[in-house]
């Protein structure tokens, strides 16, 4: 851990108490409880610099071995000043899937925080926009969720209101021929 590093866990300490922490290729990571999120994330961008969300993603544990957990919530944080970063865990367990945004701290919290939205079904509380980014909004599933089919669930299960076409003997058929050319030079 780098001195920045270390005086960043103290003041996380100070304000949200005791915290598991841990080290992997000289990245630190904390894990601070769903109650404390806002409050850490505000100190990490006031008072330790911390001007840069690099990225939020999720990571579903459902089938991990000895995971306490179902989601893990991941926030990257960078100081662009001191070149310092940080890993910021949050774990959620079903139903209570909501955190408060992040987008009054950093704006680029908006997509970012969409996609998780999208992917998992993580709610973000508070955010301006928040809906489906990737996929059309009459999806009703969460396709990166470890407990979605790899095959899908088909259309008919997942999108509201749809219904299964009607084959229609005046429709057109589309043939798809393979051709090829010989070019003689």
């Amino acid at each position: 851990m780098t001195p920045d590093n270390a005086t960043t866990f103290e003041a996380l300490k100070i304000r949200c108490g005791q915290m598991p922490t841990s080290e992997f290729r000289g990245d630190t990571r904390v894990v601070i409880g769903q109650d404390k999120l806002l409050e850490a994330m505000r100190l990490l961008k006031g008072s330790r610099g911390f001007d840069l969300l690099v990225d939020v993603t999720c990571v579903d544990y459902l089938k991990y071995r000895d995971a306490a957990h179902r989601f893990g919530l991941v926030y990257l944080l960078a100081n662009t000043a001191t070149n310092e970063r940080l890993t910021v865990r949050v774990y959620l367990d079903e139903p209570e899937l909501a955190v408060p945004t992040m987008f009054p701290l950093w704006s680029g919290a908006e997509w970012l925080e969409r996609e998780v939205y999208d992917m998992f079904g993580i709610e973000f509380v508070g955010h301006p926009d928040l809906r489906r980014i990737l996929m059309p909004d009459e999806f009703t599933a969460f396709p990166l969720r470890k407990d979605y089919p790899l095959q899908g669930r088909g259309s008919g299960t997942i999108f509201k209101g749809f219904r299964e076409p009607r084959p229609d003997a005046n429709a057109l058929c589309i043939v798809s021929v393979r051709l090829s050319f010989h070019v003689d030079r």
